[in-house]
């Protein structure tokens, strides 16, 4: 197997495993979006996915649940959605892709072991590229709504507002390692397919120059005597056994020119 498909399988599968810890860490961090008061200095609160929470200068943080799906705002609603699909779309990428890398040996027969692997990677890149916008889209969207937001002239200034918190950044991040994986292993099929068509033309085209094994040349011309030491012994003994049979046959019947000189 050529090292360049090995690196790109490797670099996928770890960038893979990569961007699935971090779209979990997103998903699960309170820190989606942050604010804090002037009137309230010691205080600041965080928004997240699955709970709010408050922290105060003492280090104390105080977090309570959403008590109901239904009654999250809808970008709130959406991103836990799409966040949750983006971690099994991730980790079903991790489930085909590693077995379909070269150093897993999954298949006895060579030809049948090259085409499940490109299969797999392939299965494992697109699932890999669907987590990545699956995590990128939620992400993106609450950055936009937190603009907007942010920047409304309608709200006085006085009112404090959201603004990003860690877990947005690391979605992203998140985000662009699972595309980049899913690029790196669909290459990596490409390019293992373009080796595999190489080589099987060169096969094709010696079976047509004529070309044989050295095995398959001295089969057929093993009646010679410079080349009988490569005939296995069972062909030997074949040999030997049809000779003795031509010279009883020809003792027995002989020709009738060789008659003719013995009269």
């Amino acid at each position: 197997m050529e090292p360049g498909s090995c690196a790109l399988e490797l670099l996928g599968v770890f960038f893979s495993l990569c961007a699935c810890l971090c779209s979990l860490l997103s998903t699960m961090m309170t820190r989606w979006l942050t604010l804090s008061t002037e009137l309230l200095p010691t205080e600041s609160f965080e928004l997240g996915l699955w709970m709010t929470c408050v922290v105060q200068e003492l280090g104390v943080t105080e977090c309570r649940p959403y008590d109901s799906l239904l009654g999250l705002p809808p970008d709130i609603r959406l991103a836990r959605i799409m966040m949750c699909t983006s971690v099994a779309a991730g980790l079903s990428a991790l489930v085909f892709a590693i077995p379909g890398i070269n150093l897993v040996n999954s298949c006895k027969n060579r030809a049948d072991s090259i085409e499940a692997k490109r299969t797999l990677k392939i299965f494992g890149g697109i699932l890999s590229l669907s987590s990545g916008v699956l995590g990128i889209v939620p992400v993106s969207y609450v950055a936009h709504l937190t603009v907007l937001r942010f920047f409304d002239e309608s709200v006085p200034s006085v009112v404090p507002r959201w603004e990003f918190g860690d877990a947005l950044f690391l979605g992203w991040t998140a985000g662009c390692l699972q595309v980049v994986a899913g690029l790196l292993l669909i290459t990596s099929c490409f390019f293992l397919q373009d080796k595999t068509r190489g080589l099987g033309e060169s096969i094709h085209m010696d079976r047509v120059n004529g070309t044989r094994s050295p095995r398959n040349r001295t089969e057929n011309v093993f009646p010679d005597v410079r080349l009988h030491f490569w005939v296995p012994v069972g062909q030997k003994h074949q040999a030997a056994e049809h000779q003795q049979n031509r010279r009883k046959e020809a003792h027995n019947n002989p020709r009738p020119d060789r008659l003719a000189e013995r009269s």
